[in-house]
């Protein structure tokens, strides 16, 4: 990337939301839950836990404190950012980027693994046919799909970003999507696509710019948490 590309990427998952909870809490029995994925909040915890990253980005050396923020649409990232920026005491603005919402369930959007068995038992074989990665949910988007308008968003921070450390609050999808990008060629086949890691609620992910490519600093990150 070029130089007046950023100099660090801080990427968050959002804090534990009420979608996550109500799908924990419903484990192996079909759930459908009751909200559009752009409308889901945090809960009580998702919210201490976002304060906890607050306190984290404002105890960063200066080098490495976000200068500048790039924010999904999806409430819950921005409840996120709401959360940690008021405990950090930062008066950054932020940016909403529709490129940073989550993976597109389409016909499977509010239904829990087990709903999707239940009601879609065919998409079981296919997913494990085509493979995770590239995997489409009628109606909805594979991760290769993020992929594809994750890198075109880290390619339109040259520039904008200027250098500096910035902070990504997104998604699970997101995270796995940036790891993908920043740490691969742009062709990339489909099988080399991230791994399925569970993505934990608050996690800091870190990549430093570092001669013209992408270095990872940590994945996964909730000791900010403990």
């Amino acid at each position: 990337m070029a130089g007046a590309g950023p100099s660090r990427i801080i990427a968050v998952r959002h804090g534990e939301s009420e979608a996550n909870l109500a799908h924990r809490e419903a484990g192996d029995r079909p759930l459908v839950y009751g909200l559009g994925d752009d409308e889901v909040r945090l809960t009580a915890l998702g919210r201490r836990q976002s304060a906890a990253l607050g306190r984290l980005l404002a105890a960063l050396p200066g080098g490495e404190r976000p200068e500048a923020v790039w924010c999904s649409p999806y409430l819950r990232a921005r409840e996120t950012w709401e959360v940690a920026k008021d405990d950090w005491g930062a008066g950054l603005p932020v940016a909403v980027d529709e490129r940073l919402r989550d993976q597109e369930q389409g016909a499977f959007d509010r239904l829990n693994p087990a709903a999707v068995r239940e009601r879609f038992p065919e998409e079981a074989a296919r997913r494990e046919a085509v493979g995770g990665y590239a995997y489409r949910p009628p109606g909805g988007e594979s991760l290769a799909d993020v992929v594809t308008r994750v890198r075109a968003f880290v390619r339109d921070l040259d520039g904008p970003a200027g250098g500096r450390p910035v902070l990504i609050v997104a998604h699970d999808s997101v995270v796995l999507a940036l790891r993908h990008v920043l740490e691969t060629g742009a062709d990339a086949a489909p099988h080399a696509g991230p791994p399925f890691v569970p993505v934990l609620n608050a996690s800091v992910s870190v990549w430093r710019a570092v001669e013209g490519s992408f270095e990872l600093v940590r994945f996964n990150d909730v000791g900010h948490l403990a």
